[in-house]
């Protein structure tokens, strides 16, 4: 497996890196099992937090230029990977503020002198991906370390300067060798890692087939897996929603990072036929205005995709839903310049045996909807295999709460589309994967919640008849 940069706005080659031996990889799951034995858990919490803030407000500090690593990497325009990099910092602060009140003991209503005490499990590994370069490494690193854990991470092979970017903002924090490693490792190096005894969890965002070849592996060595998967997240726009306000949620769901999210706005799902008319031209006009272009230059509004793989990947599937009959309505094709970079598209005329009605598309390409009741936006919202986020734009509050119940995801917003906050759990069902990362119960997923039971002395056990 080659790491390498490949500038998404240039496609040359920046830097490449070679795959660790199989000699190092001991070496660094040896160091991470001593860390993890002698050091890391023991220390206080407060000293844990202390160093986990610093290593956030290194990232604020440093900000621009970490957003010019993202950019370089993997194509996001600096002002979104500036974004990224707040809401990456934000998280840290946040588990190093909260972490004293998640780990205090709970006591069992019904059961006294009973508490559940929340424990490090050990060694975990994640498996990370391009598209949120840091923040997909925040969101875990912050909750896990802060519980005592201890990680070795493997990046996605095509943001290497990102993944050592971070590792060298913990080490700056103070975080010791052993409690964070960055593994450029292969596919069987990862096998391996897996199947260690020392790796006691194993979190992974990225494709279906990733996501089930971790899990198997995880399972085959007992131990626990958190997956966060692909998504085709629904935007309905009920008959009252306001044209403008819901227009720009929809650019904001749906363009962050080129369309490269798993909770980007795939499809937006209008209630009525002369509704989807307004819309559909609105939607025109906004995807049609962007202006392609650096994305280090912050007048740049769309970004090259991350790869020219991915641009041919998207490309075909463009062109397969033309096949089935789908109207490109806008855009389609690739841009007229140096780099990886398609038009912002948008697909209309989308049938059931259509390919593309139940894929994820990963870019900047929106499949759109009209459906005649509301009844019919939640059918399709909910006829795909993906359950990750989702979304309702209405006047209406209890109606757009009503709605957001009803589709199936792990995450609904209304009149906004699916976003994060270190403070709201992250996380899907169906093939989106499961688990959750973010807020308490992201802290919670790789937690021995150790039972304690403590009688006086003397206590017969619970039940048992002391004539007998």
């Amino acid at each position: 497996m080659a790491y390498r940069t490949t500038n998404p706005a240039t496609g040359k080659v920046e830097k490449s890196f070679e795959t660790i031996t199989d000699a190092a990889l001991a070496a660094i799951l040896d160091e991470t099992g001593r860390c993890y034995r002698e050091d890391w858990p023991q220390r206080p919490i407060a000293e844990r937090a202390a160093i986990i803030k610093r290593a956030a407000a290194i990232i604020r500090n440093e900000q621009q230029a970490l957003a010019e690593v993202m950019s370089r990497d993997m194509g996001k325009l600096v002002p979104q990977a500036i974004g990224e990099l707040q809401l990456s910092a934000a998280i840290l602060d946040y588990y190093a503020d909260t972490a004293a009140e998640f780990l205090k003991p709970k006591p069992l209503p019904g059961a006294p002198g009973a508490t559940l005490h929340p424990q490090p499990l050990g060694a975990l590994l994640a498996v990370e991906p391009w598209n949120f370069p840091f923040f997909q490494l925040a969101r875990v690193v912050g909750p896990q370390l802060m519980v005592g854990n201890v990680m070795v991470a493997k990046h996605a092979s095509n943001v290497p300067q990102c993944a050592l970017a971070f590792e060298d903002v913990m080490r700056r924090a103070g975080v010791p060798a052993g409690a964070y490693a960055n593994l450029f490792v292969s596919t069987d190096q990862i096998g391996t890692v897996i199947d260690d005894p020392r790796i006691r969890g194993v979190t992974l965002t990225g494709s279906e087939k990733a996501g089930a070849t971790v899990a198997e592996r995880a399972a085959r060595n007992l131990k626990k897996s958190v997956l966060e998967l692909g998504g085709s997240d629904p935007m309905i726009v009920l008959e009252d929603a306001p044209v403008e306000a819901t227009v720009y949620n929809a650019m904001v769901g749906k363009m962050n990072n080129t369309g490269q999210s798993c909770v980007a706005t795939k499809r937006m799902i209008v209630v009525g036929e002369e509704r989807g008319r307004v819309f559909l031209e609105a939607m025109k006009a906004a995807m049609g205005a962007l202006q392609a272009g650096d994305p280090l230059d912050p007048a740049t509004t769309l970004g090259p995709v991350s790869s020219e793989g991915a641009l041919q990947g998207l490309l075909k599937q463009i062109e397969e839903a033309k096949a089935a009959g789908a109207d490109v309505t806008l855009g389609g094709n690739r841009i007229d310049r140096q780099g990886s970079y398609l038009e912002a598209t948008i697909l209309t005329g989308i049938t059931k045996a259509n390919p593309v009605y139940a894929q994820e598309i990963f870019g900047p390409v929106l499949s759109f909807y009209v459906v005649p009741d509301e009844a019919a936006a939640i059918a399709l919202a909910n006829d795909v295999p993906f359950g990750l986020g989702g979304s309702v734009f209405t006047a209406d509050l209890e109606r757009g709460e009503r709605v957001a119940l009803a589709i199936e995801s792990g995450m609904a917003f209304v009149n906004n589309p699916t976003w994060s906050t270190p403070q709201m759990p992250f996380g899907g069902i169906k093939n989106s994967g499961y688990g959750r990362e973010l807020s308490q119960l992201g802290f919670g997923e790789f937690v021995n919640w150790k039972l304690v039971a403590i009688s006086p002395a003397g206590a017969l056990p619970p039940g048992a008849d002391a004539a007998g």
